[in-house]
């Protein structure tokens, strides 16, 4: 019943049989006789069948629950008796400025201890790391704080906050931030990724129109893109950035400024392995320290 009881919580997380098979290498039919072996062996149904869809019922969401503690219990028997040198794989998810910074000092502290861990780090924007961890496909996430409220089965922890500045040509230098932005064209931070939206929802709050001549999501292109004269950028200045080339400065906006705020965002459960654990406390560190010696 193991099996079907974890065929069970895959149909949950990821909500219609054909998802939840992709996900555990099963077809969609193996799944459903799944369902119907386990509905069969406790003796009642655990959802409503309407169509193709299948919705768990009062019933179902109560075999769930159990079902997600037996499983969990067996995870912790299953650490109980690990070692540090036990294999295993964690999937994270990583905007590319926490690749390009903190994450690599955090995977340095963890292969120190876990030397048979593997670890896979799935590059992306943060919505569609989000997802990924919303859906069980990554163990957590470092990314943007969404502009809105996070599932009820996610967690999220504040790891840094980064201000925003206005990066502007070394002519710049003694300038206003406000006088620069308005001589300058305008090199947006593209405004479908989080952090390009709050720059966007800044200048309408503060209702200044720009000069928008370039607009991209790669944060040490644009970065380039002033070096070169092409205009000012509103940009967090993050570690990930890096040493700022001497042709660009960073203009403080003062009592105006606004920070990006980088979190890690995991599923809330009871229990997960000992390696994702310690995984995320060192990512935690890393980013810690390096937000220290910013």
């Amino acid at each position: 019943m193991l099996r079907e009881l974890s065929t069970l919580v895959a149909v949950a997380r990821h909500r219609t049989f054909a998802a939840a098979g992709e996900q555990i290498g099963l077809t969609q039919s193996a799944v459903s006789a799944q369902m119907q072996r386990l509905e069969s062996s406790l003796g009642h149904a655990l959802f409503d069948r309407t169509g193709r869809s299948a919705t768990l019922n009062d019933a179902g969401r109560e075999t769930l629950a159990l079902a997600e503690e037996i499983l969990a219990l067996l995870a912790r028997l299953g650490d109980r008796g690990a070692t540090h040198k036990a294999a295993g794989e964690v999937s994270i998810g990583a905007i590319a400025s926490a690749q390009t910074s903190f994450l690599a000092d955090a995977l340095a502290a963890f292969r120190a201890e876990w030397t048979s861990w593997k670890v896979r780090v799935v590059p992306g924007v943060s919505l569609a790391l989000l997802g990924q961890v919303d859906a069980g496909e990554l163990d957590f996430a470092v990314l943007i704080k969404p502009p809105f409220a996070l599932p009820a089965e996610l967690d999220s922890q504040t790891l840094v906050k980064e201000p925003f500045v206005l990066l502007a040509p070394a002519a710049y230098a003694r300038a206003a931030w406000r006088d620069a932005l308005a001589a300058l064209p305008f090199i947006r931070y593209d405004r479908r990724s989080f952090g390009g939206g709050q720059v966007d929802r800044f200048l309408r709050r503060m209702r200044i129109e720009v000069d928008d001549a370039i607009e991209l999501d790669e944060l040490p292109g644009i970065v380039r893109l002033v070096a070169r004269g092409l205009g000012v950028a509103l940009l967090p200045l993050t570690v990930g950035l890096g040493k700022l080339p001497k042709s660009v400065v960073p203009l403080s906006l003062g009592d105006d400024t606004f920070d990006r705020e980088i979190v890690l965002v995991e599923r809330r459960c009871r229990e997960v392995p000992s390696a994702v654990r310690k995984l995320a406390q060192c990512v935690a560190d890393a980013a810690s320290t390096a937000a220290q010696h910013a």
